[in-house]
């Protein structure tokens, strides 16, 4: 009898679950080789403290909305920290931390999904929506930079207003991803302490953020060559994507179907309040 790729007992599942757990891992490691601290440091005080603002802010806000819809805290964070910080590579790096449970492969997938759409309307919307807010050339790469969820869509973004806005806006994006690391263990200090009520608990401690971090640190000593800095960013981007896919397979369709309006809500309002809490913040700064 042929197993669905779904079924425990498929014979695909072992690679799945390298895919998922191993590569997955490797590939959001290899992150931080994009960023280096000098970046970070010409941001300025005011705009790193306005982004740092604004993603605490949504994260919060991701759990919050999640229980007024009747979801669990568990999509919440996962739902904010993907808008938060950088999408796709942030949804599948906080579920690393989350309580497990079967609905959580459905969510993950839902939120990979959800933000990829949300970028790509975002990539086309906000260019224009920070010329009719009169931006300058600045204002307009912190919103790009600071809103939209996935790097990609940064790029495509900001580089469709100019090369100076385009260069700032990445600048801004790679600031969320270098967050990724205090995100993600705060996201599982939160859950440990939560299940240390009911059993003993303790925080995930997910070494492979550790090791991105080694990364941006090793990226920022310029020792790096480029062409190691191409090909590692490339092993990074295709582990990625057949993390995501290996995900999908191991997913069913009515399983990510049943997930229902509340999870569009959560992911959509965690969307616009970090686009309105960067437009404030940019009216103060």
């Amino acid at each position: 009898m042929t197993l669905h790729v779904t079924d425990p007992k498929s014979p695909v599942q072992p690679g799945l679950a390298f895919a998922i757990k191993k590569l997955l891992r490797v590939a959001i490691a290899l992150l931080g080789l994009r960023i280096a601290l000098s970046d970070i440091v010409a941001l300025g005080f005011s705009t790193a403290l306005l982004i740092i603002v604004s993603m605490a802010a949504t994260l919060v806000v991701g759990i919050i909305l999640a229980r007024l819809v009747g979801r669990d805290d568990g999509f919440g964070a996962l739902a904010g920290a993907a808008t938060a910080v950088c999408g796709a590579s942030a949804a599948l790096a906080t579920a690393t931390v989350l309580p497990q449970d079967r609905a959580r492969d459905a969510d993950v997938v839902f939120t990979v999904v959800a933000v990829n759409a949300l970028s790509t309307i975002a990539m086309l919307a906000y260019p224009p929506l920070c010329l009719w807010l009169g931006y300058d050339g600045r204002e307009t790469a912190i919103l790009l930079g600071g809103t939209i969820h996935d790097v990609a869509q940064v790029v495509g973004a900001g580089y469709s207003v100019s090369a100076d806005v385009g260069n700032g806006s990445v600048i801004v994006k790679l600031f969320r991803v270098f967050l990724l690391l205090p995100v993600v263990l705060a996201v599982g200090w939160y859950f440990a302490r939560r299940g240390a009520a009911q059993a003993s608990a303790k925080v995930p401690f997910p070494m492979f953020a550790v090791v991105f971090l080694a990364f941006v640190l090793l990226n920022s000593t310029g020792l790096v060559p480029l062409v190691i800095k191409d090909i590692l960013g490339e092993v990074s981007r295709w582990g990625l994507l057949v993390a995501i896919a290996a995900l999908g397979l191991g997913t069913s369709i009515g399983a990510v179907l049943r997930i229902g309006w509340q999870s569009i809500v959560v992911v959509c309002g965690s969307t616009l309040f970090l686009l309105g809490t960067v437009i404030a913040g940019l009216a103060i700064i």
